[in-house]
C-alpha cells in the first residue's frame, strides 16, 4: 500500500475530495496542516490514516522538522499538495525526505511565471512579451519595450489577483503604487481574445485525461466589474477545430515543462485571426469548482481518477464527455447581509433539470467580498449537452437572478 502525505487535507474547498480519492485508491493517506484535528471536515478525517499538525505550514524549515519527528518508521512514497501556496512546500518536503516528484527546481517552473515562460519560449511556444521587474525603474523600462496595453501581475500569484491592465502611462503610474507589497512582478503583452483552460491528470508525462473550460468573460474583466456574473463552462466538444491549436499547446507545454504525474491548470488564449498564446500554468488542479465542473460534464469520480493516477500509474474510472458545464457566480447588490433573491423560483422551474448544484447564499447570511472570492455569494451550476441552450440557460441566470444586501 502506497504512504502519501497531503498537505493541507481539509482547505480549500475540495481538498476533502481529493483526499477521499486517495484513499479509494488504495493509498494510506497522512494529513499535515496547521489547522486543529478536531476542525477537519469529517470527509477528511474518515479518509486519513493519521494527522499532524505542524505550528505553522507557512515556515518549510519547522515543518521538516516537525514531520521527521513525527514520521520516525514511515517511509512516504508521495508528497502531494494541490493549493497554489503550498507548492513549494512539497517541492521542499520531496526533496528532504527523497520522495519521487517535482524538486524545488522544478516546481519554480509552475510558480514562477517568468522562469516558465523563459523555458516555453525555449521551446518555441507562443507566450505574451513578457519582462520581470522588481523596481518602479525596471517597470518603466518594461513597459517602453514591450508597449502598451499591459499586463501586470504577481510572479507567482494565483487567479487574478493584483492583475491589472494598463492602456498608457498615466495608468500606469497609477496602478503602480498597488503593487507595492508584490517583490516581483511580471509585466505582460495584452493579449486581446477569448481565454480558456486546459487542464489536465497526467500519469509519467502522457495525458490521461483533459478538459477546456471557457471564461466568460474572461477573468480580468470579470475582476474588474462588480456588476458582471462570471461564468465558466466546461465544454463538451472539447475536438472543436477552434479549440486545436489550445490543445495542441497545452500538449506540448506539458512535454516542455517535463511534468511527469498529477493535476495540471493551464490558461490560454485565442485571438480574433485564431491565433494561440499561452497564459499560465499550475502544477494543481484549478479552484472554484472547476473540477467538480469535470465530474458533472462527464459523470465521472475526477477525484478518484486523480489518485489512481498517483497510485496505480493508470485510471481505472470510465468517463464520457456528455455535458457542457456552466458556473455563474454571484455578486449581490448592496452591503450588509442577504435580504432577498429575486428570480430564482421561476428559473428553477424553467431550468430545474438541468440544475445539478446551486449554493447561492440564504437571506440572512452576511455579503462576501466579491474582489476577494469568485465564488462571491455562491453560484448555479447547470448542464446541458448544447452549447447554445448551455449559454442561454446560463445567460439567463446571469441576468434573471438578482441578489440584494442591505
Amino acid at each position: 500500500m502506497m504512504n502519501v502525505l497531503m498537505i493541507s487535507p481539509g482547505y480549500p474547498a475540495d481538498m476533502p475530495e481529493f483526499t477521499r480519492g486517495l484513499r479509494e485508491s488504495g493509498a494510506r493517506v497522512f494529513g499535515v496542516g496547521d489547522q486543529h484535528a478536531g476542525g477537519l471536515p469529517d470527509l477528511v478525517r474518515h479518509s486519513l490514516s493519521d494527522y499532524i499538525q505542524v505550528s505553522s505550514l507557512w515556515d518549510a524549515p519547522r515543518v521538516i522538522a516537525e514531520l521527521t519527528q513525527k514520521l520516525r518508521g514511515r517511509d512516504l512514497d508521495r508528497i502531494e499538495c494541490l493549493w497554489e501556496p503550498g507548492v513549494m512546500l512539497a517541492a521542499e518536503l520531496r526533496e528532504h525526505f527523497g520522495v519521487k516528484g517535482m524538486n524545488v527546481e522544478h516546481a519554480r517552473l509552475f510558480r514562477d511565471k517568468e522562469a516558465m515562460k523563459v523555458a516555453l519560449d525555449k521551446a518555441g511556444i507562443r507566450t505574451p512579451r513578457h519582462v520581470a521587474v522588481d523596481s518602479v525603474a525596471g517597470c518603466w523600462e518594461a513597459a517602453e519595450s514591450i508597449g502598451f496595453p499591459l499586463i501586470l501581475k504577481p510572479i507567482d500569484g494565483a487567479g487574478s489577483a493584483d492583475t491589472y491592465r494598463v492602456n498608457s502611462r498615466e495608468e500606469l503610474r497609477a496602478t503602480l503604487p498597488r503593487l507595492r507589497h508584490v517583490p516581483r512582478i511580471s509585466i505582460e503583452e495584452f493579449i486581446d481574445g477569448e481565454e480558456y483552460t486546459f487542464d489536465t491528470i497526467t500519469i509519467d508525462g502522457e495525458i490521461a485525461y483533459y478538459n477546456i473550460a471557457w471564461y466568460r468573460p474572461r477573468p480580468l474583466i470579470a475582476r474588474s466589474n462588480e456588476w458582471i456574473s462570471p461564468q465558466v463552462i466546461a465544454l463538451h466538444d472539447v475536438d472543436d477545430p477552434d479549440l486545436a491549436g489550445g490543445t495542441k499547446m497545452g500538449f506540448e507545454v506539458i512535454k516542455a515543462l517535463d511534468f511527469e504525474t498529477g493535476f495540471t491548470h493551464m490558461e490560454w488564449y485565442r485571438k480574433a485571426d485564431g491565433e494561440v498564446v499561452f497564459g499560465e500554468i499550475g502544477g494543481r488542479p484549478p479552484g472554484a469548482h472547476q473540477v467538480d465542473q469535470m465530474k458533472y460534464a462527464c459523470d465521472f469520480d475526477v477525484f478518484k481518477a486523480w489518485g489512481q493516477a498517483l497510485t496505480l500509474g493508470k485510471i481505472l474510472e470510465p468517463f464520457r464527455r456528455r455535458y457542457n458545464v456552466a458556473t455563474i457566480f454571484k455578486r449581490a447588490r448592496g452591503v450588509g447581509r442577504i435580504t432577498r433573491i429575486d428570480g430564482i423560483d421561476e428559473l428553477q422551474s424553467r431550468f430545474g433539470e438541468h440544475v445539478v448544484w446551486s449554493t447561492l447564499s440564504p437571506p440572512g447570511t452576511p455579503r462576501r467580498d466579491w474582489l476577494k472570492t469568485l465564488v462571491s455569494d455562491g453560484f448555479v451550476m447547470l448542464r446541458h449537452p448544447d452549447i447554445k441552450a448551455t449559454m442561454e440557460m446560463a445567460d439567463a441566470v446571469g441576468t434573471e437572478i438578482q441578489m440584494y444586501a442591505e
